[in-house]
């Protein structure tokens, strides 16, 4: 992608939870930096769950200034949560078009997949640094979920962003348009 907000990716795992049951984390990533956007936790996988990070994804870049506009196309996979014609309405009322991958095709939303799997590895396993002990509870979760998607979009260095962060790239985007030169700073 050539500039953030033009394509977010969406997808959401499961957790296992100290308690035997699952718990789920759902990812809103920008494609430009890979930045998270939007994450939420929660202990359904309803609609409403992966509503959630998209809300919190528009209102992210509304702060920043940057607001989603009603072009960004949104991609996950053809799962029940993101095919409901009440998620449909909310990707337009947060400025998203609507973008589905095929029936169990995995490829077409690699960059999610990715991402998901540095999560799984990195943050929620025993022994991560994110976690402050067994995931006992969903604000466990959501306490080490927010550690890690901090690091990750703050201090990770991203070798096609040019050793930068997700942040920092974004940043150095919105820099060069500010001063009136070309974004490309790959």
């Amino acid at each position: 992608m050539g500039a953030p907000n033009q394509l977010v990716v969406a997808d959401f795992t499961h957790v296992p939870m100290a308690t035997t049951s699952f718990a789920y984390t759902a990812f809103v990533i920008d494609a430009y930096a890979d930045r998270i956007v939007g994450w939420e936790c929660s202990t359904s996988k309803q609609t409403a769950f992966v509503e959630s990070a998209i809300r919190q994804a528009a209102a992210c870049r509304s702060r920043q200034g940057t607001p989603l506009e009603g072009s960004t196309i949104h991609h996950s996979d053809a799962g029940s949560q993101y095919t409901s014609v009440r998620f449909g309405e909310s990707l337009l009322l947060a400025g998203m078009i609507p973008s589905v991958g095929s029936v169990g095709d995995a490829y077409d939303n690699a960059l999610a997949e990715t991402i998901i799997g540095l999560y799984k590895t990195e943050c929620t396993p025993t022994g991560s640094p994110f976690r402050n002990g067994p995931l006992h509870r969903l604000s466990d979760l959501e306490e080490a979920t927010a550690a890690w998607v901090h690091w990750y979009n703050n201090h990770r260095l991203m070798h096609r962003l040019g050793r930068r962060p997700p942040v920092e790239y974004e940043a150095l985007y919105h820099a060069k348009l500010r001063d009136g030169q070309p974004a490309d700073h790959t």
